[in-house]
């Protein structure tokens, strides 16, 4: 299913499809018959949709943080959920550009959370820096500039990982309840949070020894 989201050289941020009508296959189907194909699983289905109405999403998450990577990840999420999520989608209920601006408005809002998380994680911080005592300073100063620098790693990292390590470390959820929760394989949960984690340490070893030398 990935796959899908990740190999075709067409973008909205950075959200690509691979799977495209063949020649001679005759005409594409009409919106509602995309809708019907999507909720039975046709990956054609998932490219068409894309094709049709991720400028549409794009839009949305663009209007809500400005063009940038939150945009991108919130157009990438809102496709990857609605594809893990394809069972709850009722073609007789509405039709499925509807239902992908609800899924957008989720992500738009999660998004937000996140975002709100981060900037209070980061007043903490600069509220303990506030507050230490003097005569603590090396300690205190050497423990803030690590967090500090944890958060900024954090901010570097891309979709699914940055997510990934959020929910596993923000919001304490074990690895089956973010498999579940981002639609991804239990395997790559786990394969991505060992990744990251390597990545990470390597990265604040390094810029720890510069940010304390």
């Amino acid at each position: 299913m990935t796959g899908v989201l990740e190999r075709r050289p067409d973008r909205v941020g950075t959200v690509t499809t691979d799977v495209v009508p063949r020649p001679g296959s005759g005409p594409e189907p009409d919106d509602a018959e995309v809708g019907r194909r999507f909720a039975a699983g046709d990956e054609q289905a998932l490219a068409w949709a894309y094709e049709r109405w991720a400028g549409q999403v794009h839009g949305m998450a663009v209007r809500a943080f400005g063009p940038g990577p939150d945009a991108e990840d919130v157009t990438q999420q809102t496709f990857v959920s609605a594809w893990a999520g394809r069972e709850s989608f009722r073609p007789d209920q509405g039709p499925l550009p509807a239902w992908l601006v609800g899924v957008c408005r989720h992500k738009i809002a999660d998004t937000w959370v996140r975002r709100d998380r981060q900037r209070r994680a980061a007043e903490a911080v600069a509220a303990e820096a506030r507050a230490a005592p003097e005569t603590r300073g090396p300690q205190i100063d050497a423990a803030v500039a690590d967090r500090v620098l944890l958060l900024g790693e954090l901010e570097q990292l891309g979709q699914p990982q940055r997510g990934i390590i959020e929910l596993a470390f923000f919001e304490d959820l074990t690895h089956a309840q973010i498999a579940d929760r981002t639609g991804l394989p239990l395997g790559t949960v786990k394969s991505h949070i060992r990744r990251t984690l390597e990545r990470l340490r390597n990265r604040l070893e390094v810029d720890g020894a510069a940010l304390h030398a």
